[in-house]
């Protein structure tokens, strides 16, 4: 420590995941415990990431949170929740922690990708407050029941590679927890293609569209039960034998059933748009030409799609993207992330029967699975010296 009131400035940045078998519906509020498992990739920190600092001291007056430069409410709701489960964790170390877990607490953090729209913002957030909280009071081992207080599907970004979260079964929470399946480095040739349709906020939340499909929806409680045991069953075996094939069928199956039930949810949450319809239309078109899964779709609650396909696609879907919804087909800012070569296919072109929509979608981020959580050095810190945030929106 610095002094004997104050703490060090720990810096992390957490990743996204995408879920391939949803997490859509809780059996208990409170201690954040899914309706069924679920199975996600955890993508590259470097496109896209939540980055977060955190510092105690004993002069603070209260915990205070910043988030994309704005102070939000610190003292209820998921993050007081949360806070309190770690604090609760570092009072029951053994060896005791060198920060009072009394101390109130400063957090700044920003995300380099659009908040509350669909993107895993909150398990990306959630996973690096909880990586850092527990680096700044030496809380070590599985911390994914933790960020799990915090966000549901933030217990799979504090793990890297391909996840299971498991519901499980005890009322106390202490067995629902996620499991790295294999590392990002399992399917080197994997690839995904964020597509972003909108990155403004979506008017029903994921909490609450969860929250009334629960109450509302027969088909959820038939997922549950009947179509996610043995479609993980398959998906984890696809992934261990880094099978696409069923990998793609798998993934697009549950994200069509998963919206359904939104449909099915009384009143409907509607997070897809024609252009998110669009884009599922050219991947069966495509799949269809070449008679296999070429690529496959995912999507969360929001309109943009996550396209799981193999490297050697990625020039080819990429190029058909940009031909049907870029606003400026001539345009380079369309794509983000890592580098890519377009490919086109003049007799692919001619056999699909997609109507564009020009600015349709507004980027393309490609990227790939990736590790989880990283400290940073002081260096890189959201907070000055006296914990408080180096850049703050007027």
């Amino acid at each position: 420590m610095s002094d004997d009131s104050s703490a060090p400035i720990i810096t992390c940045t957490a990743p996204v995941n995408i879920a391939v078998i949803k997490y859509w519906g809780k059996r208990d509020e409170s201690l954040i415990l899914p309706v069924n498992d679920s199975v996600s990739v955890t993508l590259s920190s470097e496109q896209m990431h939540a980055k977060t600092s955190v510092t105690a001291n004993a002069n603070f007056s209260c915990d205070r949170i910043w988030l994309n430069g704005k102070e939000e409410p610190a003292t209820s709701g998921r993050l007081a929740s949360c806070l309190a489960s770690v604090r609760q964790a570092a009072s029951c170390l053994k060896t005791g922690t060198q920060v009072s877990t009394s101390w109130c607490v400063h957090i700044c953090s920003e995300n380099n990708f659009p908040t509350a729209a669909g993107l895993a913002s909150s398990a990306a957030g959630y996973a690096c407050l909880v990586s850092a909280l527990c680096k700044l009071y030496g809380i070590q081992g599985d911390i994914s029941a933790l960020a799990r207080r915090g966000s549901g599907s933030a217990c799979r970004s504090v793990l890297g590679g391909f996840v299971r979260w498991h519901m499980g079964n005890m009322d106390d929470g202490t067995d629902s927890i996620a499991t790295q399946l294999r590392p990002a480095s399992h399917w080197p040739g994997m690839r995904v293609l964020i597509c972003v349709a909108s990155d403004t906020q979506k008017k029903t939340s994921s909490s609450v569209g969860m929250k009334n499909s629960v109450k509302t929806s027969e088909l959820l409680k038939y997922r549950a039960e009947y179509s996610v045991p043995p479609r993980t069953d398959t998906i984890v075996k696809a992934i261990e034998e880094r099978d696409f094939q069923t990998f793609a069928d798998i993934t697009i199956r549950d994200s069509n059933q998963f919206h359904a039930i939104c449909q099915d949810t009384y009143p409907p949450c509607v997070y897809m748009n024609p252009t998110s319809h669009s884009v599922s239309s050219l991947v069966h078109q495509i799949n269809d030409h070449f008679g296999e899964k070429v690529a496959c779709y995912t999507f969360d609650a929001g309109p943009n799609a996550c396209i799981f396909l193999l490297e050697k696609y990625v020039g080819l879907v990429a190029s058909l993207l940009k031909h049907f919804f870029s606003e400026d087909s001539a345009s380079a800012e369309f794509f983000r992330g890592n580098a890519l070569e377009l490919e086109s296919r003049k007799e692919l072109l001619e056999a699909l029967d997609i109507t564009p929509i020009s600015g349709g979608l507004k980027y393309v981020i490609h990227t790939c699975p990736g590790e989880g959580p990283e400290v940073l050095g002081e260096e890189e810190a959201l907070l000055d010296k006296n914990g408080m945030p180096k850049n703050l929106k007027v």
